[in-house]
């Protein structure tokens, strides 16, 4: 196996590579603007018309769920916490079963736009407009980071334009979501997620030969204490345990499934709601695949530098600097394929950021702007959908701006974005699986589930859990050629420090009290569990004090036994209809367990009806 060298740079292959895949993305928007006719109805532009098939969508659910952040912090997890991580595989299975079983039926069947719009039918609209607030907030700070962090984790090794990335990819997102709307960004994830995978393979295939095999590189991670898949303490402040990741992972990654704007969007777009379960199932094989990647990246790290630690040898400034450097390192020999690296980096960006750019459209054109202004025509919506688009691209590209100044805060706004998600949870499981739940008891039930989280995540921040609660392994320097290590200090910058970096609000040389050596040692994963059971018990208290119990609830606003039979139910009425036999109707009750009545209301248009009510 060959010892580490002077890594190399970037050139002109490199930004060859990088600009097409922005040039294929930004293709994409324009075809799918002009493509069938355009976005002629906001439906069209937000939702895709509805018409869309489960394998796209379940590739674009994959990529908006893998953001830069994610590609470059999860292998230097790995590096420095070792392989338990690959636990969260139990987790993402757990995540699509709950999302899939639970949330998209009664979404579905609604047939809502913005997953806000059933708060205001199950409770009020006072409630809707507090989860359509914390949601926009939430996904603009997050945006910005999203882009932000990577562009500075990347520049740091590579050189790359710190602000031209940025800029670049703002403007791109933006350009595509505008112009075609959710085919576009479901197509375009497609696209990004083949970047993604041939970005990991390109940089797992080289390590593995550079290396001398993959026996060598699980070798040198198991000597290295790397392969610690089983740990199971069942001790809630310690960070990663199998319990921590089974429990606080689902419950964290449940939130953004399971309610969250951006995925919902897609799946609900589904033409049935079949294909909306099959791209959910078909998306867990996406995040395995993603999942296996990131876990044989951290073991690469670890393979290669295990005698010379990068980050503590100063070559580079914060972890999530460890897999460019890698890359620049191995691949160095092959023009072109960094840059496929840095493209595989950024298509992460650019899927998170379209994802958000294009729900917080959605969320304002009908949470803020249809329910006050009833008048307006389809096509003017559709224009304030692109207008809403083109505004919250700016938005976010001004937040990243605003991230450079923000300094180590970079992380305390992610733990926050965490945070939010738990009490949003809570109030949409209050009002699906609570039949007694009333809007007293939810909002009252989201206001104590946000500050019990805010408590505990602020709390984390400024006071962070000692080392024997995050279990960091060694790292050693000991092979490092130090004559080379002075000359490569010259280059490294002092940087934002990234994902495993003490807060800026850290309060130093402060005397540990039982609050912060317990509560706020609390495993990150456990934020959004904590907000969320707050938050249904909460409500469910506050709904039985206020009558709660006199109120009827409306079936299609909960999760029935229907629901769940209905699986089973399916294949039979596919082939009814395939045989056309004649469909009976029925008054009373709009729920079909194959169709949803939105469905049957676009085709009724057309004069005909598929399906039958029950």
């Amino acid at each position: 196996m060959s010892a580490p060298r002077e890594i190399g740079t970037f050139v002109v292959w490199d930004y060859v590579v990088f600009a097409g895949m922005l040039l294929i993305s930004a293709a994409i928007g324009v075809y799918y603007a002009f493509a069938g006719g355009g976005q002629q109805t906001s439906k069209d532009f937000l939702m895709g018309g509805r018409k869309m098939t489960a394998v796209p969508v379940a590739l674009s659910l994959t990529a908006s769920f893998m953001s830069a952040v994610t590609i470059l912090g999860s292998p230097s997890e790995v590096y420095r916490f070792g392989a338990i991580f690959s636990i969260f595989a139990f987790s993402y299975a757990f995540v699509v079963i709950i999302s899939a079983e639970v949330f998209l039926p009664v979404f579905y069947r609604l047939g809502i736009t913005s997953t806000y719009e059933y708060l205001e039918l199950r409770f009020n609209r006072q409630v809707r407009l507090c989860g359509t607030i914390l949601f926009i907030v939430q996904t603009i700070l997050y945006t910005g980071i999203v882009i932000y962090a990577p562009a500075l984790a990347l520049n740091q090794v590579t050189g790359f334009d710190l602000w031209g990335a940025v800029f670049a990819t703002g403007v791109v997102c933006t350009f595509y979501c505008t112009m075609g709307g959710l085919k576009a960004v479901v197509w375009t994830d497609v696209f990004q997620v083949g970047i993604i995978m041939a970005g990991f393979v390109s940089v797992i295939i080289q390590a593995t030969v550079v290396q001398g095999g993959i026996n060598n590189i699980l070798n040198d991670s198991y000597h290295g204490g790397r392969l610690n898949f089983w740990d199971f303490n069942p001790h809630p402040l310690q960070r990663h345990s199998f319990w921590t990741i089974i429990i606080g992972g689902t419950f964290t990654w449940t939130t953004i499934y399971g309610i969250n704007q951006s995925q919902v969007q897609r799946y609900i777009s589904c033409k049935t709601r079949f294909q909306a379960k099959m791209s959910l199932y078909i998306n867990l094989i996406g995040l395995w695949a993603i999942l296996t990647c990131a876990v044989l990246c951290g073991l690469c790290i670890y393979s290669r530098y295990q005698d010379c630690d990068p980050w503590t040898a100063k070559k580079v400034s914060a972890p999530d600097q460890l897999l460019p450097y890698l890359v620049l390192d191995i691949l160095q020999d092959y023009p072109g394929l960094p840059g496929l690296f840095v493209a595989c980096a950024y298509s992460g960006t650019l899927s998170t950021v379209s994802s958000s750019i294009n729900a917080l459209a959605a969320v304002t054109v009908e949470d803020l702007i249809k329910p006050y202004f009833r008048s307006l025509s389809e096509k003017t919506l559709s224009w304030l959908s692109k207008g809403t688009s083109v505004l919250y691209g700016a938005l976010c590209i001004g937040m990243a701006g605003l991230a450079s100044f923000m300094g180590a805060l970079l992380q305390a706004a992610l733990s926050i974005f965490g945070m939010v998600g738990g009490p949003l949870l809570g109030l949409f499981s209050l009002g699906i699986l609570v039949p007694f739940a009333n809007s007293a008891g939810a909002f009252v039930g989201l206001t104590t589930g946000f500050v019990i989280s805010l408590w505990v995540g602020i709390g984390a921040q400024l006071y962070p859990p000692l080392p024997e609660r995050t279990l960091p392994l060694t790292l050693v320097t000991d092979g490092c050629n130090i004559t080379n290590l002075d000359s490569q200090r010259n280059w490294t910058i002092t940087t934002t420090e990234m994902p495993f970096s003490t807060s800026a609000f850290q309060i130093h040389n402060v005397e540990r009290t039982p609050l912060m050596d317990n509560w706020y040692s609390l495993s990150y994963l456990y934020f959004s569990t904590t907000g969320t059971l707050v938050t249904l018990l909460v409500g469910i208290i506050v709904s039985l004090l206020t009558g709660g119990r006199k109120q009827s609830t409306d079936d299609k606003f909960l999760l029935t036994k229907a629901d769940f039979l209905s699986n089973f139910d399916f294949l039979k009425r596919e082939k009814l209809i395939l045989n056309h036999q004649p469909c009976t109707m029925e008054d009373g009750g709009t729920f079909n367990p194959a169709f949803s009545h939105i469905e049957m209301k676009l085709t009724e248009d057309k004069g005909k009806i598929h399906g039958e009510h029950f």
